[in-house]
């Protein structure tokens, strides 16, 4: 049994307009650059992700890297560093109008 904790930290330096970001995989080669990827298309700034896996004897395969990004985007977005969702319909679609009679 092994557990692996994966690290990834993305913070915003506005006086040097640059990000300072990196990532540790634990021993689950490439995970943290997945994670942090999955950050920086999010454009999220300040934040810190550690996701901790624990190994029970299954062999998961590369469905791993699924279920360890949709960790993270999901902590994401549960703690408010995700921009809100235009759930409106008429988004970028041209709706009918009722004509009166």
């Amino acid at each position: 049994f092994s557990t692996d904790k994966l690290r990834v930290r993305r913070i915003f330096c506005e006086d040097k307009n640059s990000f300072i970001q990196d990532c540790d995989d634990d021993g689950e080669t490439a995970a943290g650059g997945r994670m942090l990827h999955i950050m920086e298309i999010l454009d999220v700034r300040n934040v810190m992700v550690i996701v901790s896996r624990w190994y029970g004897g299954i062999h998961l395969g590369p469905d791993r890297f699924k279920h360890i990004n949709n960790c993270t985007r999901n902590i994401l977005d549960t703690c408010g560093y995700l921009e809100p969702k235009d759930n409106s319909a008429s988004k970028g679609k041209k709706t009918k109008s009722k004509k009166s009679k």
